[in-house]
């Protein structure tokens, strides 16, 4: 074989890595060559995983749960998802047909998709949207198009411009709410809107990633997309995890909730790949969402607390505008007044990837830019970091900022 031939199908051309860990991995590089860098580019919980949670998995070793679960998941894990969309939602879905378990949020995702989408098929992303949507939408076959979330309307789509970006092919609105990178937190209303647009539009399914949900900060409500439109439950694909809320990352838990069609489709894809997550894992989240809470409204609290002093920080320093996030743990800096100046080694930053880079290789703080969630000018930095980092992140950028010409 010739040393130039490349061994990966042609569909590959269109994926690359996910931007967020390119840069997390490049600060990390960065930290083991001896460069203090404060790697604010990551979405990853910096708390432990809840103590009762950890127990239960324990327990489940000793007990000799070593065994494949099934593909849709644990009946015990997939009961308590409906008691918790119940209680939490006001939503009702049968555990036995209508909820799977996935190998993490993402899986949910990707495999909705595979089991829905035909070559052409249409996905409308809302920008800025999760860096991983559009490399599962090409992947497949389907065809993005993007409705911009402009800062000044909050990061909500207009319903004109949604509607305009709906066609005959529209299978997919990808929705994520609390936002990732924005913070935003969609009302019950913003929901509405979207749903009365999508009603016009028989094919069309709706994804609502809801892995935020319990990060949501005073002013703001949390809503599903589900409670808000319940006319279009059988159109509804709801999508959550254990990742964030419970910061259980490294355990791969995530679900989804809809249609018992499309539930069966994705359990199907599940059993010719993964087969299921972890069994360990499965009993580790069902006792995350039925036992003890505390940990994750503390959480809560701290992350409120860390925005308002990343917030704070920023505002008292030129060229990076903060956009207060109503959730998640992200804040999207506006970083246009960066464009257009010079670093002090001579070069021109054009755009908001050249900000990022210069923020990281000067500043030695790692975020990640909009262009990889489809909106400019922006930097992505998340606070699920210790107040001491975010200070010393907050000292590195007011001091590159200040040597731009």
């Amino acid at each position: 074989m010739s040393s130039n031939m490349s061994l990966q199908a042609t569909r590959m051309k269109s994926i690359t890595a996910s931007p967020s860990m390119v840069v997390s991995q490049t600060a990390k590089a960065m930290m083991a060559d001896g460069i203090d860098v404060v790697n604010l580019a990551l979405g990853e919980p910096d708390f432990a995983t809840p103590d009762n949670v950890c127990e239960a998995a324990f327990a489940a070793i000793r007990d000799g749960r070593t065994a494949y679960a099934p593909p849709a998941g644990e009946p015990a894990l997939r009961q308590a998802i409906a008691h918790k969309l119940k209680a939490d939602n006001g939503l009702t879905f049968d555990p036995s047909s209508e909820i799977m378990v996935g190998v993490g949020a993402k899986q949910v995702i990707f495999n909705a998709l595979m089991a829905t989408l035909e070559q052409g098929d249409e996905v409308v992303l809302l920008a800025p949207y999760f860096v991983s949507y559009p490399a599962a939408v090409e992947l497949l076959g389907g065809v993005i198009r993007v409705v911009q979330c402009r800062a000044e309307n909050r990061f909500r789509p207009l319903a004109a411009e949604l509607d305009a970006a709906m066609t005959e092919r529209t299978r997919w609105v990808l929705v994520n709410t609390p936002g990732n990178p924005s913070g935003a937190v969609f009302t019950a209303e913003d929901l509405a809107s979207i749903g009365r647009v999508v009603s016009a539009y028989p094919k069309a399914l709706v994804l609502s990633d809801e892995i935020y949900e319990k990060i949501v900060f005073t002013g703001a409500t949390f809503t599903s997309f589900g409670r808000a439109c319940p006319e279009l439950r059988d159109r509804t694909l709801i999508v959550n995890g254990l990742s964030k809320s419970h910061a259980m990352t490294g355990w791969r838990v995530g679900y989804g909730a809809g249609p018992a069609d499309l539930i069966d489709g994705m359990t199907k894809l599940a059993s010719q790949s993964t087969t299921s997550t972890s069994t360990i894992s499965q009993v580790a989240a069902t006792e995350a969402l039925l036992g003890d809470q505390t940990s994750v409204v503390e959480n809560g609290k701290r992350y409120e607390a860390r925005r308002d002093l990343l917030v704070t920080g920023l505002s008292e320093m030129p060229l990076l505008e903060p956009i207060v996030p109503e959730g998640a743990f992200y804040l999207f800096a506006d970083c246009g007044a960066m464009l257009d100046r010079t670093t002090p080694d001579g070069q021109i930053i054009t755009n908001d990837a050249d900000a990022a880079d210069y923020l990281l290789r000067e500043g030695r703080v790692a975020g990640v830019p909009g262009v990889a969630y489809g909106l400019e000018p922006f930097v992505r930095f998340s606070f699920a970091a210790s107040d001491a980092e975010l200070e010393k992140a907050l000292a590195h950028l007011a001091s590159a900022v200040a040597k731009l010409g």
